[in-house]
């Protein structure tokens, strides 16, 4: 019993972050013009690279770009492109961008 239980939490869990992931894929879809399908390029050659950005910093970035608190050129631009997120999509972005190393 003990094992069927370890087995189907760990199934769910594993389906729950491919869930996260194909969630983070599809709303970074709409960054790849600027960034790159694999987050390698700087955007409209003005920002970092963000390929293997940490989820906490990437969070932190967009939450920041979405109140006006983060960014230097592309602060207008950024904060256009996250007023429409929420929160757990910023996360699930966020994830997302983490595994582009």
């Amino acid at each position: 019993m003990k094992t069927l239980l370890k087995t189907t939490l760990g199934l769910a869990l594993l389906g729950a972050l491919s869930l996260v992931s194909a969630d983070g894929a599809a709303t970074f879809k709409k960054c790849t013009a600027c960034h790159g399908v694999n987050a390698e390029k700087k955007a409209l050659g003005k920002s970092a690279v963000i390929a293997g950005w940490e989820t906490e910093k990437t969070i932190a970035a967009l939450k920041g770009y979405k109140d006006g608190t983060y960014g230097g050129t592309m602060k207008a631009l950024m904060k256009g492109q996250v007023a429409a997120l929420n929160d757990t999509q910023i996360e699930e972005v966020a994830a997302y961008i983490a595994t582009k190393k």
